[in-house]
Formats: C-alpha cells, structure tokens, sequence
C-alpha cells in the first residue's frame, strides 16, 4: 500500500494534538485508563510531556508539504523510533504489571504509526531509483 508522507504528516499532527490536549487538560483519563492512579506528580508529567506532544503535531503539521529531504526524513525516523520504543516500554510495563490491558490501544497506534512513518518514507525511496 502505498501512504504519502502528506497524509502520514496530517496523521501525525492530528494524532499528537489530541495527545498533547488530553495530557494538558485530562491526563487523568489516559493514568486510569492505563490503570495507574492518578496523581499530582503524574499529572504534572503528563502535563510536561504535552508541550512536547504539542511541538511534534506543529513540526509535522508545518512540514505536511515538504518535498523528500534528509531533514524530514529525520523528522520520519527519529518519529518512528520514539513511537516504536512507546510501544516496547507499553508492552514491558505491561508485563511487569505496572499497567493494565488498557495501555495497548496506545501500544497499537505506536506501532501502526511508526510503520506508516516508514512506510511513507520507504515509498518515497523506491519511486527515486
């Protein structure tokens, strides 16, 4: 299947805003979803970790219509490793019963999101040889 970076972009900047205004504003839901109790210094984090949530949504937002360059591939695979190593730290807090089964729809978009960040990267470069 072949995914453009634009639409993976759009994607990712839509994903991460939600992200960042759920942390901002309600990070309770995603600690008790996860199992975990919500508390100050959870919330804290969370609400820390948004205003990064919030940087990537407008890097990836801006960059939308970028033409292929080493700079957004960058952006596309250091995006896909963060997301990949989200996924393997959800999994192993998982195991560990830190969290519960409620912390895999995170797991999922994880993965789902860092492969189509791959993949419209990795569609761009056969289309060039």
């Amino acid at each position: 299947m072949k995914i453009s970076f634009r639409r993976v972009a759009i994607l990712t900047a839509v994903l991460f805003l939600a992200l960042a205004l759920t942390w901002m504003f309600a990070p309770q839901r995603l600690l008790e979803a996860w199992g975990l109790v919500s508390a100050p210094t959870a919330e804290v984090l969370g609400r820390r970790a948004a205003a990064l949530y919030a940087g990537v949504a407008a890097m990836f937002w801006l960059a939308r219509n970028a033409v292929a360059s080493p700079a957004r591939t960058a952006m596309s695979r250091g995006l896909a490793l963060a997301c990949f190593s989200l996924a393997a730290l959800g999994i192993f807090e998982l195991v560990a019963h830190h969290v519960t089964t409620g912390i895999l729809p995170a797991v999922i978009i994880e993965v789902a999101l860092g492969l189509a960040l791959l993949q419209a990267e990795h569609t761009l470069h056969i289309r060039r040889k």
